[in-house]
């Protein structure tokens, strides 16, 4: 997912989608312990994906608090 489009989900959409995030790396993660990953690299892609939903749900939440002290 590029970040254009992270940039125009809500806020709630973007903490479901880090949860889904999360979940899926936990499971690649286990994956990889046990010898089953498939794909390495998809760690790697995941965590950069869970990266920039954190980045852009704290800009969100940084804008809101902005707005509430004007």
């Amino acid at each position: 997912m590029k970040i254009g489009e992270i940039r125009e989900q809500t806020a709630d959409e973007l903490v479901g989608k880090e949860r889904e995030l999360a979940e899926q790396l936990f499971a690649l993660r286990l994956q990889k312990v046990t010898g089953q990953l498939q794909k390495p690299a998809r760690v790697r892609e995941v965590r950069r994906e869970l990266a920039r939903v954190l980045t852009v749900l704290n800009e969100k939440r940084r804008a809101g608090k902005a707005n509430e002290e004007r």
